[in-house]
């Protein structure tokens, strides 16, 4: 039993991260190698205890993604998800293979909705391939979990026999999903002590949950699952995933180490890794964390109002019942500017939990030097995002030379573009438009000869005042697949520029590894 400070810590409850599978597949999020790879990273530092790394049957793609992965990390285990089918099965232990600590996690629906009209088997079929499923993937791999799809619309008793039936297999782990964020918290912790009573060999075998947020109950209901016995939850940074998203993996983190009094549990996640994990996250998937977001929104440990900011002047618990710096969030800024050397850039980013190469620190501080010069304070915020503008990136086919844009109400504007193409050649053009952004992406379309169609435009502000630093999203179309791109400057059709030869980029990369 261990214990923390005075208050003895019971149980260790294990955190299944799916950031990089479920997360990453909802509509939005996707992330290409070497930012699935970035991410994968910083949830080892963060501390998960398994990184569900993707789905590797899916695509070539992913399978790529999670056998780098696996190479990489050695903290956590990597798990990947496949149907209960051998090929799956196969697939996964081929990305697989080489990870340090190896899951297989294999899924099969179970309700009779999904039985009935997805699958089309009964009750005993689905059963029988279930267990066959976790036998065939035992043959790789010693740690097995199962997962039953929407478990929480289906027959307790039928899940109870599932289960056990699977861990007689050998599955170490069996996960109860509320697939639709169905259940409320109270009946959702009622199905999972049934489950923990009632499942022949449960006390082998780790019991899982997995809450979607469809009501905004998804933390409640894991909350409730842990009370009820669950060993691990199974969660996402931000809470991002499919439909409205996953249980919220800081928010359940938090929750069980600030109120360690009333759950006795714990895990052994690195708090203070929390709001660097959130940042890149977002900064990945292009999608913004809601000011009002709990732990890691902007306005977390924001105090506006006269009367909550005269209380935390004189004590800060008045109105924080956690502190910034618990989960990463530095509430001292130190100011750099343009004369400031490598060396305090290295320590900021230290600070604020960005971990970079020294190949990528001579990147990073080069942008910083040309930002510096534009703005005379260079804050936190612009030295996040200009580190993951750098660090996580495809590798550069076309990069900007110099640009040009003139606009008119009158007269439209007209584009002049110079890229510089990975052979050091250089490439121009001039396209007259409608106005500035479709003038300056049209040259590029015409400088790169490819046919593109601009899917999402998203730009604003990083940062406040008149040098604030200008963000740009972008998501591109060629063929059937999309690309995004993210682009930084304090002149926002540069950083419009930026995000869409950076989108190419990664366009250009896949299309070269397929090719």
């Amino acid at each position: 039993m261990e214990k923390m400070g005075k208050i003895e810590i019971a149980r260790q409850i294990k955190i299944f991260d799916t950031t990089l599978r479920d997360g990453e597949q909802s509509p939005g999020c996707s992330m290409n190698g070497p930012e699935k790879l970035e991410v994968a990273k910083q949830l080892e530092r963060l501390g998960v205890d398994i990184i569900e790394a993707g789905f590797p049957a899916s695509s070539p793609g992913d399978l790529e993604s999670v056998k780098a992965i696996a190479g990489v990390v050695k903290n956590s285990a990597v798990a990947g998800l496949c149907r209960s089918l051998e090929k799956d099965i196969d697939a996964a232990w081929q990305a697989l293979s080489q990870a340090a600590s190896p899951r297989i996690h294999v899924f099969l629906a179970t309700s009779p909705i999904h039985m009935q009209y997805k699958l089309k088997m009964t009750p005993d079929q689905v059963l029988e391939q279930a267990v066959a499923a976790v036998k065939y993937a035992k043959k790789y791999c010693s740690d097995v979990e199962f997962s039953a799809e929407d478990a929480f619309r289906s027959d307790p008793d039928f899940v109870c026999a599932v289960f056990g039936a699977v861990i007689a297999a050998g599955a170490t782990t069996v996960n109860a999903p509320d697939t639709v964020g169905y259940a409320m918290p109270e009946e959702f912790g009622a199905f999972i002590r049934r489950l923990k009573e009632h499942t022949s060999g449960v006390e082998k075998a780790a019991l899982s949950t997995h809450v979607h947020n469809d009501l905004g109950l998804g933390v409640a209901s894991s909350l409730a699952a842990i009370a009820a016995g669950a060993d691990q939850i199974e969660c996402t940074i931000n809470g991002i995933g499919e439909r409205a998203g996953n249980a919220s993996l800081e928010e359940i983190v938090m929750a069980l180490r600030v109120r360690k009094d009333y759950w006795k549990a714990d895990t052994r996640i690195d708090t203070t890794q929390i709001y660097p994990t959130s940042r890149l996250v977002a900064q990945v998937t292009g999608v913004k964390v809601q000011p009002n977001k709990a732990i890691v929104g902007e306005n977390a440990f924001a105090h506006e109002a006269g009367i909550h900011q005269h209380g935390v002047l004189a004590n800060r618990e008045t109105y924080e019942i956690m502190t910034p710096e618990s989960i990463g969030l530095q509430k001292n800024q130190m100011v750099l500017g343009k004369h400031s050397g490598k060396h305090a850039l290295e320590d900021r980013l230290k600070q604020l939990g960005v971990t970079v190469t020294v190949q990528d620190l001579e990147r990073i501080f080069v942008e910083f030097k040309l930002l510096a010069d534009k703005k005379k304070t260079v804050r936190d915020r612009d030295i996040e995002v200009l580190a993951r503008g750098v660090a996580v990136s495809a590798p550069e086919t076309w990069s900007l030379d110099h640009w040009a844009v003139s606009s008119s109400s009158a007269l439209g504007a007209t584009g002049a573009i110079q890229l510089r193409y990975k052979d050091g050649s250089l490439h121009k053009a001039v396209v007259l438009a409608a106005g500035p952004i479709d003038a300056v992406f049209s040259v590029i379309d015409a400088i790169i000869g490819k046919e593109i169609t601009l899917e999402t435009f998203d730009i604003g502000a990083v940062t406040e005042g008149e040098d604030a630093l200008g963000e740009t999203n972008v998501k591109i179309k060629h063929g059937d697949r999309i690309w995004r791109g993210h682009g930084i400057s304090t002149d926002i059709v540069e950083s419009a520029i930026k995000a869409y030869i950076a989108a190419i980029n990664a366009m250009e990369w896949d299309l070269s590894r397929s090719a």
